[in-house]
């Protein structure tokens, strides 16, 4: 009997991070607002690296260490990793997954980010802050990409695991989670609002 079987799936998680997440958010908001006016060296690194937009990836990458805000973050997004590391069948008995990067992203209008990966670490993500309705979502890439080599091209409308490319919507109170190795990109934002997120690694202790 002829039959055809997917292997080596790439796993996505997304959850809201909590049943009333609006609280968190709007102070996470005020946070985020004080820590980019007060980040001088943030703002130039940004305005060399991340144009148009904020980052603190360049200046404050440890913002999970700054207030009990973001520690109690921390704390919520590492029950949604261990969920997402037992779904993936790792044994964690002797090793432990620990946040060792965390960082701010403010997209005005027009700014994007290309696609990239994290290197050096075992899972990324992302936590949702501000999403006005339209915002530009999360785009991951098939990472068997730089492998189809002379495929054919896909129909006009192929089913979803067919897809050379897949977008998460951002939506605040949400979490994001995906290996490190897997190329994603944030498309330019095509709203005068500001898409406001908190990107964040994990790495084995």
């Amino acid at each position: 009997m002829k039959r055809i079987e997917g292997w080596f799936p790439t796993f996505i998680y997304s959850s809201p991070i909590q049943p009333r997440w609006q609280g968190l958010n709007r102070e996470l908001l005020a946070e985020c607002r004080q820590i980019q006016e007060y980040d001088d060296k943030g703002r130039k690194w940004s305005a060399k690296n991340y144009p148009g937009g904020y980052t603190s990836y360049g200046s404050l990458d440890k913002v999970h260490r700054l207030s009990s805000t973001f520690m109690d973050l921390q704390a919520r997004i590492d029950r949604h990793v261990k969920a997402y590391a037992k779904a993936l069948e790792w044994d964690l008995s002797d090793r432990a997954l620990e946040m060792t990067d965390c960082w701010i992203n403010i997209m005005p209008h027009r700014t994007s980010h290309s696609l990239h990966l994290h290197p050096n670490s075992v899972v990324s993500g992302t936590y949702y802050v501000a999403t006005p309705r339209g915002c530009a979502g999360l785009k991951f890439e098939d990472p068997r990409m730089s492998r189809f080599m002379a495929a054919p091209p896909r129909v006009a409308s192929p089913r979803k695991e067919n897809q050379w490319y897949v977008t998460y919507p951002a939506k605040a109170g949400n979490v994001l989670l995906f290996e490190s190795w897997l190329r994603h990109e944030v498309p330019a934002n095509p709203l005068q609002s500001e898409r406001i997120s908190i990107s964040f690694n994990y790495a084995w202790a």
